[in-house]
């Protein structure tokens, strides 16, 4: 039964891109990856309950289910049920405007079952070589959904993503064959299993170890958009469709970041807190200062909601170098905040751009007056990036920065709230001219002509909702995350 649920995360959305390969998408077919999604999620819950109440799930030398992979599960899965609900509508616009053919949409279909596969097996591979397999088949995958539209922009932008990703995945290749060397000095038969390497860290060459965690670092922090090879990630969002860049930014991102935190606890344990300590504070100043510099002067709605994806990956960083167990419980709930809000903005943001024909933030004015549930959620979303509450990024980034204070890298923290403020100001700025003032000349002057679905309103809601529910209670969660953090701690 242990393998069978550990499984179903893989095997339902496989089975979802059986579906869509074999019948095509129709009418019929619509609502597949709905369902998928909602089984997937249900798994995930089954399989966190499972894990705090009995320990970690192994599947042979393959999957390892712990409370972090669990965790990662019920993000992923929750993100891919707000996708799912409103990708219909998403796609049902798209063909009535000519923008792509039946073909099309049955291959996103196909391609996005497959990505939500490989990234749940990127959360429960229990080798490092396998993990390094699945965020590189997310890559692939992606690079083809990122061109969907097959203009010159989107074709770059794919081509960019895949250049500068297949460089960063080299680069964690070869830490894992580094680590790899290490490992099989060390005689304590770990190989290349995460949790066997968590526990003969302290065996491991202290010099090679410190090559191997740089690279592997810098190589999974390019896939989850850390400076300073975070430059695919603005082309890449702006370019994708909508229900793509949100499990992008909202899942994808984070499940990247999830393999620098596995690396973290083997780096700990073989050189001290203080190695992996320090390049995460470089990469989360890096890419603070990164998002701060280029949302100030930002014209494009998507790339804005792109640079400050990059800026929430700074704010991860910043809380993994600061460690400890409140540091890691707020980490992995800032995660599942901003995929929820994150996912709410991008979708929102499609609609925006089916509406408006325009994706410039001086080609919209006025649209709480035309689109009020669209405006609000947009609104609301951005507050929840700004960390206000009741929205959990408040908590999540209070918890951060009161860490950050707490172990010593209070320079740190402080300088990264002033960026902080910053971000927020520039975003509160721009977003504050869209949804407010006159419509303009041009593309944006015209009333909408099209009303926000009900399955996309409901997507924004709901996830808005779940956002703002996670900041008063986390309810069950907390167990998960004490479980979780005491795993990345090295406790468990």
């Amino acid at each position: 039964m242990d393998i069978l649920l550990a499984a179903a995360p893989l095997v339902i959305p496989a089975l979802g891109a059986a579906v869509y390969a074999i019948a095509g998408w129709r009418p019929a077919t619509a609502h597949v990856a709905t369902a998928s999604a909602l089984l997937s999620l249900l798994v995930a819950v089954l399989l966190a309950a499972r894990v705090v109440a009995d320990g970690p799930i192994a599947v042979a030398a393959l999957l390892r289910v712990d409370a972090v992979g669990a965790f990662m599960l019920i993000v992923i899965t929750a993100v891919a049920v707000l996708v799912a609900v409103a990708t219909p509508a998403h796609l049902a616009a798209e063909l009535d405007a000519g923008r792509i053919g039946t073909r099309t949409v049955t291959w996103h279909a196909v391609l996005v079952q497959a990505f939500l596969a490989a990234m749940a097996l990127a959360v429960t591979a229990a080798d490092l070589g396998l993990l390094w397999v699945a965020v590189e088949a997310t890559t692939i995958i992606t690079a083809f959904l990122v061109g969907q539209r097959r203009t010159r922009a989107a074709v770059e932008a794919a081509w960019k993503y895949v250049v500068i990703c297949s460089a960063g995945i080299a680069l964690a290749l070869l830490g894992i064959v580094v680590l790899g060397h290490a490992s099989a000095h060390s005689r304590t038969g770990a190989g290349l299993d995460w949790a066997a390497l968590a526990l003969a860290a302290p065996q491991l060459d202290p010099a090679v170890t410190r090559i191997a965690v740089v690279l592997l670092i810098v190589g999974f922090g390019t896939k989850a958009g850390l400076a300073p090879l975070h430059a695919w990630l603005p082309d890449a969002h702006s370019q994708a469709p909508a229900p793509v860049s949100a499990l992008m930014s909202g899942v994808l991102l984070a499940v990247a970041f999830s393999a620098v935190l596995r690396v973290k606890v083997i780096s700990d344990g073989a050189l001290g807190p203080g190695f992996a300590r320090g390049l995460l504070i470089a990469a989360a100043i890096a890419s603070l200062l990164v998002a701060a510099s280029l949302l100030i002067a930002q014209r494009d709605y998507k790339r804005m909601l792109a640079y400050s994806s990059i800026e929430h990956m700074g704010l991860l960083a910043l809380g993994a170098a600061a460690g400890g167990p409140l540091a890691t419980a707020a980490v992995l709930l800032h995660v599942l905040g901003h995929g929820l809000a994150k996912c709410v903005l991008f979708l929102g943001a499609g609609r925006l751009l089916q509406t408006t024909g325009t994706s410039r933030i001086d080609g919209v004015r006025g649209l709480a007056a035309r689109q009020p549930v669209l405006a609000g959620a947009v609104g609301a979303g951005v507050l929840a990036l700004l960390g206000l509450p009741p929205f959990s990024l408040f908590a999540s980034e209070l918890g951060i920065v009161s860490a950050g204070f707490g172990t010593g890298i209070g320079w740190a923290a402080a300088a990264a709230l002033v960026l902080v403020v910053v971000i927020g100001a520039a975003l509160v700025t721009h977003t504050g001219r869209m949804l407010l003032g006159a419509a303009p000349e041009g593309p944006g002057a015209a009333p909408a002509p099209l009303v926000l679905p009900r399955s996309t309103a409901a997507a924004l809601i709901v996830g808005l909702a779940g956002c703002a529910v996670l900041g008063i209670t986390a309810g069950p969660l907390s167990v998960l995350l004490e479980h979780a953090a005491a795993t990345l701690g090295g406790i468990r």
